[in-house]
């Protein structure tokens, strides 16, 4: 058997007018689909749990949204997805959400793939390259041969932040004031973060 929130009521409350008649029946869909479903507040707005992370609704100023969390495997590339953060674009009035036969058709696939535990497969962003190193930072770690070795036996990711922290200086003083510093950090073998390491 499901759960109800009381606090999801309370939102449902504090909402728009035109949006309280669309998250009400929202909620009253899925649970007709899938009585199992527990509710649930994340991120401050209402979701749903079955076996896991299922799906979530919100409303703002002009629209309301309805996205289940494996979205894709759910809709698909469904276009009205779109125009909007959800699974079903921009939804306005009533007239907006698909139909009721279509909806629980989409509960259903949504229990199915939980119930048969398949995780979505987040495509892999490719990070971009490393900036070159300044040709100062360049000089002032020739000049320090501990700090340079320190920096070769660097992993990529912490070279990358001392590399990008460098570039990232507007001024060509803050940019010599970084070098300094970065020179000095790996001189004693610290990572650009290691204040915030070990807290």
């Amino acid at each position: 058997m499901g759960t109800r929130d009381p606090r999801i009521d309370a939102y449902i409350a504090k909402s728009a007018d035109f949006a309280k008649p669309i998250l009400t029946k929202l909620r009253a869909l899925v649970h007709e689909g899938c009585p199992e479903v527990e509710e649930t507040l994340k991120w401050s707005h209402p979701s749903f749990e079955y076996k896991g992370m299922f799906a979530g609704m919100a409303a703002f100023k002009q629209h309301c949204a309805f996205g289940f969390w494996k979205h894709t495997l759910v809709v698909g590339d469904d276009p009205k997805a779109k125009e909007a953060m959800g699974s079903f674009g921009c939804l306005k009035e009533l007239s907006d959400l698909p139909p009721k036969a279509e909806f629980l058709r989409s509960v259903k696939k949504a229990m199915q793939l939980n119930d048969e535990g398949i995780k979505v497969k987040k495509p892999k962003h490719k990070r971009k390259p490393a900036p070159e190193m300044h040709p100062r930072f360049k000089a002032a770690l020739a000049k320090k041969k501990k700090a340079l070795a320190n920096f070769e036996a660097f992993s990529p990711s912490q070279q990358r932040e001392y590399l990008e922290w460098i570039a990232e200086a507007k001024a060509e003083a803050t940019r010599d004031r970084r070098i300094e510093q970065a020179v000095e950090w790996l001189a004693e073998n610290k990572p650009r973060n290691w204040k915030y390491m070990n807290c």
